[in-house]
């Protein structure tokens, strides 16, 4: 959770700026009235206003907190692009349904972040069409990401999203409290899956009968799917509801529930569950993993990042308590298309200001200032820099008290590396961050988007079956003998083997066109 480190952000800002153009203040609707130094003083400026709408994993601001945030982005937004935004920050575990709903009942946001369902935001009309303006109102990111992470963000040969710019190479590991760790003499790093945890997890629970040692990452969601197989392909769907994939280098569209690894993963939850190791409510708790971690009675929990386990543990411990953190890795980097394209931004296809929503999106990409006024608020209040360009919350302020920050969503937003290092991560971890995004095993459908549009219908039935199965699956609190053949039932009822179908025939056009090339 490591974020900018600075030298590298100066150049990599020198060169993106170069050049940095306004591509024409949109004509489309404009709310936003403020007084102007070119003009006298009765004339009035008008800027578009562009609702941008983020998730975090961090405290919801108040009102009056916010607007400072947002006038501190105006001041740069009004100048340099003529729009004026307005700061629409969701919390994580809503964030998805808010958006939808919003946008189906005609609410303005026209920034939103397709968060891990790129395919659904594209099948259901969420997402404008970006590729008649991203050369005139986005060409610096465009340049920035280039053409092969673009790609995935493509369907039907026309861009629908900007992925953000991060590393991408998702890696499994377990977040602990080290104090724990040593005092029981449990050696993490020889935890290398998450079956040699349930060991840790038992020795932890005799220790202290009354401490819950390991807790959702969020609600309903221990992260267990993602250590079924160390390659998997979602096939461009959310990773917490696959509906078809490619495990271990295969281009058979699969059934994962239907996989014996799977099986295997319910059965190992729900003897976590049975013992006492894992939240009881974990399949229902609205609690985050970093304000559970920040209790005394918690240990442990699972999660992938892109950042090295030393600086993911450092960059951790200010959001959760203070508490001294480890990581551990009991994954392998993977790279699929969903990798890329899981966290993309997207302008709403009923924006009525697209192209200055798209010139905003660009400003998170190319701005400094922009970036890191979204993830840590105002200097000297929300945080600090210390001489060598790392940041901290102010002297007895932490993540929970801080008047803002969203510092959690530092790999979900625009541009992370122009983003501030958090104090106690390295500088040299980018080197580390860059070989993941390299050497990752790739999936062989690294490129390919899916078009669910033809299979709509079906995609709303077996969402709603996932829903209400899976997190209970994956916590352990019901019997898999008797729930997964029942959830089985109801995926194929719902649909699911369309999907699969349409997903494999689409695959192998595509396998055909590029072996071709």
């Amino acid at each position: 959770m490591r974020n900018v480190k600075k030298i590298f952000s100066v150049l990599l800002a020198t060169v993106m700026i170069f050049g940095l153009v306004s591509c024409g203040k949109s004509t489309n609707n404009s709310s936003g009235e403020a007084s102007s130094n070119d003009v006298t003083s009765t004339e009035k400026v008008t800027y578009d206003k562009v609702v941008y709408a983020y998730a975090t994993f961090n405290n919801i601001p108040s009102s009056e907190v916010l607007n400072t945030v947002e006038e501190a982005i105006n001041q740069i937004t009004r100048e340099k692009i003529g729009v004026e935004v307005e700061l629409m920050p969701i919390g994580i575990a809503d964030y998805s349904s808010t958006v939808s709903l919003s946008l189906q009942g005609g609410d303005q946001i026209d920034v939103f972040e397709s968060l891990g369902d790129f395919n659904t935001s594209v099948s259901s009309g969420m997402a404008y069409d970006l590729t008649d303006i991203i050369d005139t109102c986005a060409a610096e990111t465009k340049a920035t990401l280039s053409e092969d992470i673009l790609a995935s963000c493509i369907q039907n040969e026309r861009l629908y999203g900007i992925p953000t710019y991060k590393p991408y190479a998702l890696t499994p590991m377990v977040i602990y409290k080290q104090e724990i760790a040593d005092e029981l003499g449990i050696d993490m790093s020889q935890v290398k899956s998450v079956e040699d945890l349930t060991d840790v997890l038992r020795s932890v629970k005799t220790a202290y009968p009354d401490m819950t040692p390991v807790v959702p990452a969020q609600s309903g969601n221990p992260n267990m799917v993602l250590l079924v197989s160390d390659q998997i392909d979602y096939l461009t769907d959310d990773y917490y509801s696959p509906k078809g994939v490619l495990m271990d280098d295969s281009l058979v569209v699969a059934d994962l529930y239907n996989t014996t690894k799977f099986e295997d993963i319910c059965d190992l939850m729900r003897v976590w569950y049975e013992e006492n190791l894992i939240l009881q409510d974990a399949a229902t708790t609205t609690s985050t993993a970093s304000e559970l971690m920040s209790s005394d009675n918690t240990f442990c929990y699972v999660a992938s990042y892109s950042y090295p386990p030393e600086d993911t543990a450092a960059s951790l411990e200010a959001q959760c308590g203070g508490n001294k953190l480890g990581a551990v890795q009991i994954g392998d980097a993977y790279l699929d298309t969903t990798s890329i394209n899981a966290l993309s931004w997207m302008v709403a296809s009923n924006s009525k200001v697209a192209e200055s929503a798209l010139k905003f999106i660009n400003l998170t990409f190319t701005d400094q200032d922009i970036i890191n006024l979204l993830i840590y608020g105002i200097k000297d209040r929300d945080y600090v820099l210390d001489a060598d360009g790392y940041a901290s919350y102010p002297e007895g302020k932490d993540a929970a008290s801080v008047d803002y920050t969203a510092q959690l969503s530092c790999g979900t937003l625009g541009n992370y590396f122009l983003m501030y290092p958090m104090s106690g991560t390295s500088k040299d971890s980018l080197v580390w961050e860059e070989e993941q995004n390299q050497l990752a095993a790739k999936s062989p459908a690294m490129g390919f988007t899916f078009d669910s549009s033809s299979v709509k219908t079906e995609y709303t039935a077996v969402s709603n079956v996932i829903q209400q199965y899976l997190p209970s699956l994956l916590c352990g609190s019901v019997d898999p003998d008797t729930v997964l053949p029942e959830f089985r039932d109801r995926l194929e009822t719902a649909g699911l083997g369309a999907i699969i179908s349409e997903k494999q025939k689409q695959l192998d056009n595509w396998a055909t066109g590029v072996i071709g090339e």
